[in-house]
C-alpha cells in the first residue's frame, strides 16, 4: 500500500514536470504554423519560402546520391550521359510536383488553379504550339538515352553550319547536347537536330581508325619509287598500328594519286599521324627527285601578231 501511495504521488510530480516541455514545444507549433498559415499573404509566403528550401536540399541530395553512384563506378558500368540526364529529368519534376503541392495547399492559388481548368482545353493547345520544339528537344532527349547512339567522351564527326566538325560529348541535358572541338570550342545542339541526322560516331566499339592522304604525283615520276617510300614512312611511324597498302586510286588532269591505307589506334591519333606523314612525304620526295605536281596552264597562241595589230598608243614613237 505504500509502495502504491509511493507511485501516486510521483505521477502527478512526473506530469508536472513534463508539462512545461510539452508546453513550450506545443507554443513553437503554434508560432510556426501560424506563420506559415497559407490562408493569409505572409504566411503563403513564407510556406513558399519554405518550400524552395525543401527543393534545393532535395535537389542537393539527388545529386550526392548521383554523385557516390558514380564514384562506385570506376569502371563506367553505368552510362554518364544517361545518369546526368536522368539528374535534370528528376530535378525537374520534382520543381514540378512542388509547385503543384504549393497551388493545392494555397487557398487562394488553388481557387485560380481550379478557375484555369474550365479553360484547359484552349491552354492546352496553345501551350502545345508555343513549346512543341522544347518538347520535342525533351522527347529526342529520352530517345538518345534510351537508344544510346553514342555515350558522354564519344567523339562525333557532323555538320554543322560551319561545316564538317568533330567533337568530344560532353553533356545531355533536358533540351540540348554539347560537344567540344579539339580547339576548345562548344558545339551546342538541340536534342531534336542531333537525332535527326546523320552522324559518324568514331569512338563506337572499336576505337581503331584508317587514315588514307592521298598523296599525288607528277606523270614523269616513278610509282614504285613513291609507293616505297611512303611505305617506308608509314612503318617506321611510331602511330601507325598496320599498314594495308598504298594504291593507285586516280589519274588525275596533272598528277597519279596514291592513297595510303594505315590503321591507327584512334581518330585523334589517325590525324596527327597523317600530319607528320604528308610531311615526312613532302621532305623525301624532294630528296628523291619525285614530283608533287600542282595545277598549271599552257596559253597557246594561234596566228601572228604584227605591228598593225597593235594599239596605237602602244606603236614606238618615230
Amino acid at each position: 500500500m505504500m509502495a502504491i501511495e509511493s507511485a501516486t504521488k510521483q505521477a502527478p510530480a512526473t506530469a508536472a514536470a513534463a508539462s512545461p516541455a510539452d508546453g513550450s514545444t506545443a507554443h513553437t507549433l503554434t508560432v510556426v504554423t501560424h506563420y506559415l498559415d497559407p490562408t493569409h499573404f505572409w504566411g503563403a509566403v513564407g510556406l513558399g519560402m519554405a518550400f524552395l528550401v525543401f527543393g534545393f536540399l532535395l535537389s542537393w541530395i539527388v545529386r550526392r546520391i548521383l554523385k557516390t553512384v558514380i564514384d562506385h563506378d570506376p569502371n563506367e558500368r553505368i552510362d554518364r550521359m544517361t545518369i546526368s540526364f536522368i539528374q535534370h529529368l528528376a530535378t525537374f519534376i520534382m520543381w514540378i510536383v512542388l509547385a503543384l503541392i504549393f497551388s493545392h495547399v494555397v487557398p487562394s492559388l488553388n481557387k485560380l488553379t481550379t478557375s484555369l481548368l474550365a479553360g484547359v482545353s484552349i491552354v492546352s493547345v496553345v501551350i502545345g504550339f508555343a513549346a512543341q520544339s522544347t518538347l520535342g528537344n525533351l522527347v529526342s532527349g529520352i530517345s538518345l538515352v534510351l537508344y544510346k547512339p553514342f555515350r558522354r567522351g564519344d567523339r562525333l564527326q557532323l555538320t554543322t553550319p560551319t561545316g564538317v566538325e568533330t567533337g568530344i560529348v560532353e553533356d545531355l541535358s533536358l533540351g540540348y547536347t554539347v560537344l567540344r572541338t579539339f580547339d576548345n570550342r562548344r558545339i551546342v545542339l538541340s536534342n531534336g537536330t542531333i537525332a535527326n541526322q546523320i552522324m559518324i560516331n568514331l569512338s563506337s566499339v572499336d576505337l581503331r581508325v584508317m587514315m588514307t592522304p592521298t598523296i599525288s604525283i607528277g606523270y614523269d615520276s616513278d610509282i614504285d619509287k613513291a609507293r616505297a617510300i611512303i611505305l617506308e614512312l608509314a612503318h617506321a611511324h611510331d602511330d601507325v598500328v598496320e599498314v594495308v597498302g598504298c594504291p593507285v586510286v586516280a589519274l588525275g588532269g596533272s598528277s597519279v594519286d596514291l592513297s595510303l591505307r594505315a590503321w591507327c589506334s584512334d581518330a585523334a591519333t589517325a590525324k596527327g599521324a597523317e600530319y607528320d606523314l604528308l610531311e615526312q612525304v613532302k621532305k623525301r620526295f624532294d630528296q628523291a627527285g619525285i614530283e608533287i605536281p600542282y595545277a598549271y596552264q599552257n596559253v597557246v597562241l594561234s596566228g601572228s601578231i604584227t605591228t598593225e595589230d597593235q594599239h596605237p598608243a602602244d606603236k614606238p614613237a618615230s
